[in-house]
């Protein structure tokens, strides 16, 4: 394989954006809708596929396309190619707060896993795809580490997750993780769902009934602050459907409320 070489600056703290450098012919592939401006002489086109096997044929990439759905993601994978002179710049964004991770694929064994919200743009010839996890266990109790993506190449991906990022680097070792918080592991490493602790400390310990395990050698990317978190932070304090409203400030809040006519 062969992907594109690409040039990037990533720009930003807590809600990064990552600007990608390509010369003429060179493309780009992006989830849709994380765009966020480009310059004149880039064109784009939504495809079913990564465009990594052009040669796939319309069943291959409607299979392709099947296996996005299962994930939850655009049926569709966005192309951005520099049709202009000279060097053309392209952004791209995440949807809520976080980090972006570049990841050059050539000095990570060419394959990386990462959860199936986490991609957000590589260069062309990289391969995305979806991993399920072999044990049954991970399957019923996994949460979002059920169904994770695949991504293979040789040039630059850039992965997204929220909160601040960790790097932990296992070397024959084992760790214990809330799943949402992985964001992404090397394949080598061994994903496993287990058992939180004690009865009691599974129902009211308040980190979930399972934990996920991770066993091997290899780099592993970790988030403080899962999108499910978040949102689920901000529905527990948000106005009720009666129009009551819970947590800090919910008074002044009341008051905002009636001067906006609400």
């Amino acid at each position: 394989m062969r992907c594109h070489e690409i040039d990037y600056e990533i720009f930003g703290d807590d809600m990064q954006t990552v600007e990608v450098e390509l010369d003429p012919n060179e493309t780009v592939i992006a989830e849709a809708g994380a765009m966020n401006w480009m310059e004149d002489g880039i064109t784009f086109e939504a495809k079913m596929g990564d465009g990594s096997q052009p040669d796939k044929g319309l069943f291959g990439k409607l299979l392709d396309a099947g296996k996005r759905a299962v994930t939850g993601e655009s049926l569709f994978i966005t192309h951005f190619t520099n049709q202009g002179m000279g060097k053309k710049r392209v952004a791209f964004a995440a949807p809520y707060p976080g980090k972006i991770i570049p990841l050059d694929m050539g000095r990570t064994g060419n394959e990386i896993l990462c959860q199936k919200d986490a991609f957000l743009c590589a260069a062309l010839g990289t391969e995305v795809s979806i991993a399920f996890t072999q044990k049954l266990g991970t399957g019923f109790f996994g949460g979002e580490g059920f169904i994770l993506q695949r991504l293979r190449g040789d040039g630059m991906a850039f992965i997204h997750a929220g909160g601040t990022i960790v790097k932990k680097q296992l070397n024959n070792e084992t760790m214990r993780v809330d799943t949402g918080c992985i964001v992404a592991f090397e394949p080598q490493i061994d994903y496993s769902i287990e058992r939180a602790g004690n009865l009691k400390s599974m129902f009211f310990g308040g980190e979930g009934l399972f934990l996920a395990t991770l066993r091997g050698t290899g780099s592993v990317y970790l988030q403080s602050l899962p999108f499910s978190r978040l949102a689920d932070r901000i529905i527990q304090h948000a106005p009720s459907a009666g129009g009551t409203s819970k947590g800090e400030g919910s008074v002044l809040g009341g008051i905002g409320r009636m001067l906006d006519g609400d």
